[in-house]
């Protein structure tokens, strides 16, 4: 297996990469910088891949190759939305979920004739990568290589790999030659709207192959210096309002039951300044952490875990069997993601951050009830999602063919009808 650095130049000619011995598989993974989410499950992927033999891989960020100017309207425009005006965020999430398949699939391809202009070298760049599949990640490279000059559609098959709970009508578009997905609720809700099974994979979201590791609680509880015979319950605060934070956290300092409270602020800076002046109690022992590259460690040592519901963290989580407590989802995607996991009772979704401390207390108090959404945990959990991605996609281009593309029919003629925006 061989990686291939994500500073290839943009602009190597196609003769010289094919100069490569390409006795070798190359799979391009695509994704944006839209929220780690799509990151973390990149990496994943790639990660996977490098689990095979002749297999090279790239993973690259299409934003960077976008006109700085779209890249910094885009990632502003998503996060002043979802962080600060939810409501309009959700608004224009469910207001662009468009049921009907070939509406859709059109509204995808005048958005990517929009974007294209933007993205002036990502075509250039595909191509001089020359790759054998092309993995994406995220919805704007997907209705992007849709534009690719039609002569290279069908020696690049491409897969799209959803990583919300439910796929979103922007997941959908011409040319996709397979879907892998969370679970069979979205699969079924892709077949009622007209795709085609042939090609939907129900995977799971990918993560990171560690969680495939058996790791055992108080071995890691020793490792990381926590208590052993005491509840430990983490809080994974990055994408919450430190405000919010902050009163919760007053909450549970309250706690009858001693217990470890084991606080992770990422990367936000503004959570480690509103906790500042809070300190532990009698009963609850308060533990402060900014950025850690442990964060499965901590999974598997905690008895409950209080988190936001993007669809990375979550799948984590679950693949672990740890029981979640699900605050302050994002409007639309994140929604679903929360409700999916109540509806299997792996975890339990509160709005109120009041309510938070209360409801502690009560799983606290019913052991039987938090082993029974451990339970319901592992069954939704899928630790091995990664590598069989990996698997179906190179057992594909093992075979010398990829299924035809789910929407074949429907892309050469959306092209040929608009051929001027397409060149």
């Amino acid at each position: 297996m061989q990686i291939l650095e994500s500073s290839i130049d943009p602009f190597i000619t196609r003769q010289r990469v094919r100069s490569v011995e390409r006795s070798m598989k190359r799979i391009l993974i695509l994704h944006a910088s839209l929220g780690a989410g799509h990151l973390t499950a990149a990496k994943a992927l790639c990660e996977a891949f490098q689990e095979f033999p002749e297999v090279e891989v790239l993973c690259e960020d299409a934003l960077a190759y976008a006109n700085s100017l779209y890249r910094s309207t885009v990632t502003q425009a998503y996060k002043q939305l979802s962080e600060k005006l939810p409501q309009l965020y959700k608004a224009f999430y469910e207001g662009s979920d468009i049921s009907d398949l070939d509406k859709s699939l059109d509204s995808n391809l005048v958005w990517a004739k929009l974007e294209r202009p933007f993205f002036t070298e990502l075509g250039e760049f595909v191509r001089s990568v020359n790759p054998d599949a092309i993995v994406c990640v995220q919805q704007i490279p997907s209705r992007l290589l849709q534009l690719l000059d039609q002569d290279d559609e069908p020696a690049t098959p491409q897969y799209v790999v959803v990583t919300d709970v439910i796929a979103h009508s922007t997941w959908i578009n011409y040319g996709v030659n397979g879907y892998f997905l969370p679970n069979s609720l979205s699969a079924n809700l892709l077949v009622q709207r007209g795709v085609n099974p042939v090609g939907l994979h129900v995977t799971g979201i990918p993560i990171k192959l560690e969680i495939m590791t058996p790791k055992h609680k108080p071995d890691v509880r020793s490792r990381l210096d926590l208590p052993l015979h005491l509840p430990v319950i983490s809080i994974f605060c990055g994408g919450l309002n430190p405000r919010r934070v902050r009163a919760m956290v007053s909450d549970l300092l309250q706690s009858p039951i001693p217990l470890r409270l084991v606080l992770v602020a990422g990367r936000n800076e503004r959570l480690v300044e509103a906790w500042d002046n809070l300190v532990s109690s009698e009963t609850v022992m308060l533990q402060k952490l900014e950025m850690i590259d442990y964060v499965d460690d901590l999974v598997v040592a905690s008895d409950l875990i209080i988190t936001k519901a993007g669809g990375l963290i979550t799948s984590e989580i679950l693949a672990r069997g740890t029981p979640m407590i699900l605050v302050d989802p994002i409007p639309g995607q994140e929604e679903q993601n929360a409700d999916v996991i109540a509806a299997a009772g792996a975890g339990v979704q509160i709005r109120l951050m009041e309510m938070v401390a209360p409801a502690v207390q009560y799983l606290l108090r019913h052991p039987d009830r938090l082993v029974e959404m451990r339970e319901s945990a592992l069954e939704l959990g899928q630790p091995r999602a990664a590598l069989n991605i990996a698997e179906i996609i190179l057992n594909d281009l093992q075979q010398q063919h990829a299924p035809q593309p789910l929407n074949s029919v429907h892309v050469h003629e959306s092209l040929q009808s608009n051929a001027s925006l397409v060149e």
